[in-house]
């Protein structure tokens, strides 16, 4: 059990029958009354996040949350298969689990697979990742003030904005948390 006093970033309790981790966390002591926790939790099985107080002394069972290393594969229609590193088992995660995680999501990439009581609970992909760009327009002579940017296409079939000189054939490393591009690789 943990009490919501001892609440911190990452933090995963249930409540209510769902699974939760704390994205932020304040503790306030007003000059009158007592002591409360203002916290900003993710519910892991929808993504939603919510903002609530909490009295510290509040009760939660803590969640230890299992994360293997799976490589993707293939997909099968709505289904994208997985293989765990270790084990060389197979894994089926439907395209709503995965979300905005396929738009960076190239077959042979290891991602972590979160699960808690053997349920799949979200896919976290490496923090950057290297795609090739397969579609590029030319850049305009002259359209280069203050940092210009330009759509294109990658391997995975995203669209992402990337400075001018970027051309198609170019490696370019992308920020999966933001889907920015970070550097040429």
């Amino acid at each position: 059990m943990i009490s919501a006093g001892d609440f911190r970033n990452g933090v995963t309790f249930e409540m209510d029958g769902h699974v939760f981790q704390v994205v932020e966390f304040q503790h306030v002591k007003p000059g009158k009354g007592s002591a409360f926790v203002r916290v900003k939790y993710r519910n892991l099985m929808s993504g939603s996040v919510v903002e609530r107080t909490f009295n510290p002394s509040e009760k939660f069972e803590q969640v230890r949350l299992e994360r293997a290393d799976m490589s993707y594969i293939y997909k099968d229609g709505e289904l994208y298969y997985f293989m765990n590193t270790e084990t060389y088992e197979q894994m089926p995660i439907h395209q709503d689990l995965l979300g905005d995680a396929l738009r960076f999501l190239k077959e042979g990439m290891v991602s972590h697979i979160v699960t808690y009581k053997g349920e799949i609970l979200q896919v976290e992909l490496p923090i950057s990742v290297e795609l090739e760009v397969t579609q590029s327009e030319p850049a305009v002579r002259g359209d280069t003030a203050q940092s210009a940017m330009k759509t294109v296409v990658i391997e995975t079939g995203a669209e992402i904005k990337v400075p001018m000189f970027v051309e198609t054939g170019d490696i370019i490393r992308i920020d999966t948390r933001s889907g920015e591009y970070l550097e040429r690789a």
